[in-house]
This record gives C-alpha cells, sequence and structure tokens, in this order.
C-alpha cells in the first residue's frame, strides 16, 4: 500500500508538494474545484464548512480543465517525486444540470467526458466524484478531540432546504430566482446516477480511467430536504452492479462509511476490497453514528484502523490511502501539525505490516 496525500487547489504549489513529499507521502490526489473561492481568509483550514449559504462559488462553466494545465501540475508534483493519483470531484459549475436533470443536461455530460478524456490523456488513473444535490453540509466544528483539538463531527439532522442556484453546496447561478429546489425521491436521484453512468463509464474506460464514487458525507437519509445516494454501506453494492465495469469503483471513505448507521465497517472494508473495487482510501476515524458523531486523531476513534490494514493487505490492496480531515492541533500551523501526525501515523503502520507479513 501507498502513503499518499490529498491537496485543494489553493495548495497545488511546490511548498505543499514539499510537505507532502516530508510527511512520506509518495501520491497525491488533487482538487482542482477551489472550495474557497469566494471565502479567501478560510483558506488555512483542512476542509470547508460554509454555512447555509454554502461553501462559495463555483467555478467558471465555459473553462474547463485544460491538458496543459493538469500536465503542469503533474510535472511539478514530479519534481518532487509524487505521482498524482487521482482528481477529486466536479466543479458544480461543470455539471450541475446533471445533478439537478435539467436542460443543459445533455451539454454537460459532454463535458464531463471531455475531462475524463484529458485525465486519462494527463495519465492520472483516478476520477472521483460525490453524486449528491446537498453535497457535503450540515457539519460544524469543536474542541472534540484528544486535548481539545479542534475536530469537524456533526450534532443532529440537517434540513434546511437548498435555495435555487445552489447545488452541491456551492453557488452555480448568483441570479436565480428566490426560491428553494423542491425535493426529490431517492428513486429519481439513483435514476439520474444511472444515467451518468450510462453515458461516463464508456468513456472513463476508453481513457483508461476509473470513476470513483464517494459515499455520502454525512450519511444520513437526507439532508437539505434531499436524499443521498449511498448513505449505507451495502449501497456501495447496488451502484457497483449498475454498471459493472473496471471503471466503475469507489472512493472508500473510512470515517463516513463508519458513521453510517447499518453494517460494520470490517464487513464492508473485506467486501469491496475482495472485490478489488476500492480506487483509493480516505483513512479517517471518527466516533460516533450520523446525525451525532466526531472525527477523531486516527488512532482514538471507533475504527481499529490496524485491523483494516489487515484485511486490505489480506485481499491483496495495493493502492493509496491518504489522511483525511485530521484534526487542527494547537499550534502555529494547525493543519500541518494534524496532517504531519497522521502521516506519520500511518507510515508506521504500513511499515509494521509489512514487516510482520
Amino acid at each position: 500500500m501507498k502513503l499518499g496525500f490529498g491537496l485543494y487547489r489553493h495548495q497545488l504549489n511546490d511548498d505543499h508538494f514539499r510537505f507532502a513529499r516530508q510527511c512520506g507521502a509518495s501520491h497525491l490526489v488533487i482538487h482542482m474545484v477551489d472550495y474557497f473561492r469566494s471565502s479567501r481568509s478560510d483558506m488555512s483550514v483542512d476542509q470547508p464548512l460554509g454555512d447555509d449559504s454554502g461553501w462559495g462559488l463555483a467555478g467558471d462553466p465555459d473553462q474547463l480543465w485544460s491538458y496543459e494545465e493538469l500536465c503542469a501540475i503533474r510535472d511539478a508534483a514530479a519534481a518532487h517525486g509524487l505521482t498524482i493519483q487521482a482528481v477529486e470531484n466536479f466543479d458544480p459549475a461543470h455539471w450541475h444540470d446533471v445533478l439537478l436533470d435539467g436542460p443543459k443536461k445533455a451539454e454537460q455530460l459532454e463535458k464531463i467526458k471531455t475531462l475524463v478524456r484529458t485525465v486519462g490523456k494527463v495519465g492520472i488513473p483516478v476520477m472521483a466524484y460525490n453524486f449528491s444535490l446537498a453535497g457535503v453540509s450540515g457539519r460544524i466544528k469543536g474542541p472534540h478531540g484528544r486535548g481539545g483539538a479542534e475536530v469537524v463531527g456533526m450534532d443532529g439532522p440537517y434540513d434546511k432546504p437548498i435555495p435555487n442556484g445552489m447545488i452541491w453546496n456551492m453557488v452555480y447561478d448568483r441570479d436565480a430566482a428566490p426560491g428553494e429546489l423542491a425535493p426529490i425521491t431517492t428513486e429519481e436521484l439513483w435514476r439520474r446516477h444511472g444515467e451518468f453512468l450510462d453515458a461516463i463509464v464508456p468513456v472513463a474506460e476508453e481513457a483508461d480511467v476509473i470513476l470513483a464514487a464517494h459515499p455520502d458525507d454525512p450519511p444520513t437519509p437526507t439532508v437539505r430536504n434531499q436524499p443521498r445516494l449511498v448513505n449505507q454501506p451495502g449501497l456501495y453494492q447496488k451502484l457497483i452492479d449498475r454498471k459493472p465495469s473496471r471503471s466503475n469503483a469507489l472512493e472508500f471513505c473510512l470515517g463516513t462509511l463508519a458513521e453510517m448507521t447499518d453494517g460494520d465497517i470490517y464487513e464492508a472494508v473485506e467486501s469491496y476490497s475482495s472485490q478489488h473495487k476500492i480506487a483509493y482510501i480516505h483513512f479517517r476515524n471518527v466516533r460516533g453514528k450520523a446525525p451525532h458523531y466526531w472525527e477523531t486523531f486516527i488512532d482514538e476513534g471507533d475504527i481499529d484502523m490496524l485491523r483494516v490494514l489487515r484485511i486490505l493487505r489480506k485481499n491483496g490492496y495495493d493502492g493509496v490511502l491518504i489522511p483525511d480531515h485530521a484534526p487542527a492541533m494547537t499550534c502555529s500551523a494547525p493543519w500541518y501539525a494534524g496532517m504531519a501526525y497522521a502521516c506519520g501515523w500511518m507510515k508506521a503502520a504500513l511499515h509494521s505490516l509489512d514487516a510482520n507479513g
């Protein structure tokens, strides 16, 4: 298994590449969506939170990530000994009507095809996505980690409706008419996702790219009055079976899966790793179940992370694991310290696994 590192758009620079390499990472998962585009003061945090108004503005609907742009990032990372394993998440500006089943759906599916082909041409093996109307919403922060470290969690359901012009927790239309997005059924969400798979998986196969689906975070039945696609571990199987293909796989988030109210995290790891459907792993620990949980240091939550590694090793998983949502530690560089701690623990655990067979 390989130690990776996740970087947001504003972190795709030499300083952060050096930091990732110093932490022992060999691979990167990068975000091309700029979640902080309209909230630059919030750039020091390890993940965007936002409020009822979302994370901020989506990107330029007419400006797709280019081959040249991705190659430049790939080459800059390679200069520091890092390989880009995945791009994580499409920009809502490029696929809002795919999610909404809106009038620009066909046009935007073509844009997604172009992006997948570009990712493949650059030589990046995975394109991850989160098929959700509400996106990652409803989480809060508090000093609930060990020693009062600031962590992210959830403390109750969050179903304030989505305003018009927002999707996936980002604003794609600042001039949208007043009002709220009408709720849809779970069956309708799955229908839309099935059409997305039907259109994009064949392109991904041709481009030698794996589409990796993230489970719903937070994994409650609804968020912002809209249904969730994968909010229980077994629903990942439904997603896989909907379009059997090497290119239809999973972005496996341990923390989100552990927050789910049904199933067993170790059975989920066993099932999906034995099927070889895990594209890469968010290696995060948590305490509690949705809608009441807190993220934790990697070694203090409900998940026995060493047990997870042993299952992965047994089933031949040789992919990338990245630290995910590390607690902010009390020092002058809270995010850096939290990520360095997580990477050190992971590197030692992987070394121990190798040494003991």
